[in-house]
């Protein structure tokens, strides 16, 4: 059985990926390391989820370090980029170096991310990322998997709903949240005014 470092961002984008591993016979390490959200709480709460349904399913979970302010410094100056810009090329290069890194420390062959299964993500973004992270080290390999393809993403929307899932509506970072807001408020307007309109 091969054993695969799985960056993992939350439960509900890892159970439909994890549940093909395990059909699979490929063994899993989940690497929870995501210094990119904020607050702590709302860290904490992703984890928290995803540790509980990773011990449901037997499969080992390594806890990375919440560093936060190391990465707004490797952010700093790209705060206003929007979401597929700048900021997240540099965001995932954060996550999938450490990602890399715990691969070759463990003598792990390859690693890959839940973040190629986001429809909200580039999968180009993440896969350059993934090779670059890769690049580092001679014994690791980044697996550029789509796992959004072969049904998995009509997989992970049933069984987010299947487990009852927290799923949240940005990426995790403070600046995601903001214009998350921003958009939301944006709709709302339209909507308001349309029934305005459809009422008078």
């Amino acid at each position: 059985m091969e054993t695969v470092i799985l960056h993992s961002c939350c439960a509900p984008c890892s159970a439909a990926v994890l549940e093909w591993m395990l059909a699979h016979d490929i063994r899993p390490v989940v690497f929870y390391f995501n210094p990119n959200i904020f607050p702590q709480a709302e860290y904490e709460k992703r984890k928290n989820e995803l540790t509980a349904h990773c011990q449901k399913l037997g499969v080992e979970v390594v806890d990375g370090d919440w560093d936060h302010n190391a990465w707004l410094d490797a952010v700093k100056g790209l705060e206003n980029e929007p979401e597929r810009g700048r900021r997240c090329t540099v965001c995932f290069s954060v996550r999938l170096r450490a990602a890399a890194k715990l691969a070759h420390d463990r003598g792990i062959a390859r690693f890959t991310t839940t973040l190629a299964s986001s429809r909200w993500k580039n999968l180009d973004q993440v896969n350059a990322a993934g090779r670059e992270a890769a690049a580092q080290y001679d014994n690791v390999q980044y697996w550029d998997k789509n796992w959004r393809k072969d049904g998995l993403q009509d997989r992970r929307n049933a069984l987010l709903k299947f487990y009852g899932f927290y799923n949240q509506t940005w990426c995790g970072c403070e600046f995601s949240y903001r214009d998350a807001q921003k958009r939301a408020a944006e709709i709302a307007s339209r909507i308001s005014a349309q029934s305005n309109k459809t009422s008078i």
